[in-house]
């Protein structure tokens, strides 16, 4: 027998629940923390590259950063921890889901639909928006293509995730606070920010284009360049 548990709807059951060690504060205060270090280390270390980044860039580079190892780390210790609710000595991280819990219950119940965009999410989206820090600060071909794509299965997970809320009932929060402070607010990020970045990556594929299609129509290569002097 577990103890009774905080989340809504009250009827939802989970055997061998273990309640909250650790205060909101207590979880909140080293997640918000922690944030601003990996923040403020990539924006410090892309100042160091040469002063080839523009400011948009190391912004970039500190907004994949931090949301790769959300995906990673965060999201990935739900995905592969399923009995998270329930251990008798919790980490840190069983304390944060237990916590977020109370804005969508969906996570302590283990509901297949958020588990598995969460699955995909820190295997897919989590590496690659890592690999997409590397690739803006080596200024590699692909890094609009891949912030692109990777913008769009956040846009695409945040839809299944709002959605499938609403088909089940929508009724997975303790109180209002809980559902504008952590059903909206923590997930509002993820559709703001890749949206403005999915629409600037678009407009720099579209430029990259245009210019090719004009060295095409001056019958010249884009990649190797008219050499003046030359027959």
């Amino acid at each position: 027998m577990g103890h009774p548990h905080p989340y809504a709807p009250p009827e939802l059951h989970l055997p061998g629940f273990v309640p909250l060690q650790l205060s909101q504060g207590e979880i909140l205060v080293p997640y918000l923390a922690t944030s601003i270090f990996v923040l403020l280390a990539v924006w410090l270390i892309s100042g160091r590259c040469g002063g080839k980044l523009s400011k948009t860039d190391r912004c970039l580079m500190c907004w994949w950063a931090f949301t790769g190892l959300t995906h990673i780390i965060i999201e990935g210790t739900f995905v592969f921890a399923p009995n998270f609710f329930t251990n008798q000595n919790p980490s840190y991280f069983d304390e944060v889901w237990k916590e977020y819990s109370k804005g969508d219950s969906r996570y302590v119940a283990r509901d297949p639909a958020t588990v598995t965009v969460e699955g995909i999410t820190a295997v897919l989206e989590g590496p690659a928006s890592l690999l997409a820090v590397y690739a803006i600060a080596s200024g590699k071909s692909y890094s609009h293509i891949l912030q692109f794509t990777v913008c769009l299965g956040q846009l695409y997970g945040c839809l299944v995730y709002f959605i499938t809320a609403y088909l089940d009932g929508f009724n997975f929060w303790v109180s209002p606070f809980y559902f504008w402070a952590y059903f909206i607010g923590a997930n509002s990020s993820w559709v703001v920010i890749p949206t403005l970045i999915a629409i600037r990556s678009w407009k720099k594929i579209c430029a990259a284009f245009q210019v090719e299609k004009g060295w095409n129509l001056r019958g010249q290569s884009p990649i190797t360049p008219l050499r003046h002097g030359t027959s």
